[in-house]
């Protein structure tokens, strides 16, 4: 048996056969000490559970700037060589080249998914993960 971040156990057979791991993430909106154009405060976050973009109460994050952001994420989330920039490079830069806010991108906890419950293939289907109970 194979153990997940937070102490499920799983199957090593059952993991090589229909499944994979994905990161959890935090997106966190930092300046670099000029004052942003864009509406960058600093502390800022959402998270990145799956497929899902999880924002707390309050929380907000300009869309242009987000659209920077958004294509980094799945990468993020994947299971990469150490020596990899997408392992190393953590900031990203807001797009608007006159302002001084990024996001920075924390991978936190991984998440094991079943390709049965997360692909769109008739044959290959199960019940949605985020359908199951626990799932949100």
């Amino acid at each position: 048996m194979a153990e997940d971040a937070d102490g499920t156990e799983r199957d090593s057979a059952a993991e090589a056969g229909d499944g994979f791991w994905l990161y959890d993430l935090k997106v966190e909106t930092v300046l670099d000490g000029r004052t942003p154009v864009c509406r960058h405060i600093e502390g800022e976050s959402f998270a990145v559970e799956g497929e899902a973009l999880v924002f707390g109460k309050g929380q907000r994050i300009s869309m242009y700037a987000l659209a920077a952001v958004l294509p980094l994420l799945p990468a993020k989330q994947r299971l990469t060589s150490p020596n990899d920039w997408i392992s190393t490079d953590a900031e990203v830069a807001c797009p608007d080249p006159h302002c001084g806010g990024r996001f920075r991108i924390t991978r936190t906890k991984k998440r094991w998914f079943s390709h049965s419950e997360t692909t769109g293939l008739p044959d290959q289907r199960s019940t949605p993960y985020w359908l199951k109970e626990g799932g949100q």
